[in-house]
């Protein structure tokens, strides 16, 4: 197997999940992604970051 190539990371983004979404929802982060100009993965990724001050 041949290696890829492509930028080097230093937080290479290995694991991956599917999510299903209810309308309102996909329609939250739709609106977020434009306003703050990103993607899906990244809005995903602050939202998970976000539920790290919930944690005990």
């Amino acid at each position: 197997m041949e290696k890829k190539i492509g930028r080097p990371t230093t937080n290479p983004k290995v694991e991956r999940i599917t999510v299903r979404l209810d309308r309102e929802s996909q329609e939250i982060l739709d609106l977020y992604c434009v306003q703050e100009n990103i993607d899906r993965g990244e809005a995903t990724r602050r939202g998970i970051k976000k539920l790290k001050e919930d944690l005990k």
